[in-house]
């Protein structure tokens, strides 16, 4: 799934995501809104993760879902 298709099914992917990334608080999801930067920073801050860690984690899982 491409970042555009997500931003359009904004909803649908924070509720497949919440299992992915429990730490993530529902003030997380509402500041990335669509964001992939600020998920990614979100990702960063609640995992301990570098960006290229997070980044990658992310793509991992919109590529395989």
């Amino acid at each position: 799934m491409n970042w555009d298709q997500i931003e359009g099914k904004w909803d649908q992917f924070v509720g497949k995501a919440k299992e992915k990334w429990g730490k993530l608080t529902d003030d997380d999801w509402k500041v990335a809104e669509g964001k992939r930067d600020q998920l990614v920073g979100k990702i960063q801050e609640r995992y301990g993760y570098t960006k290229e860690q997070a980044e990658k984690e992310l793509d991992d899982w919109t590529n395989n879902n």
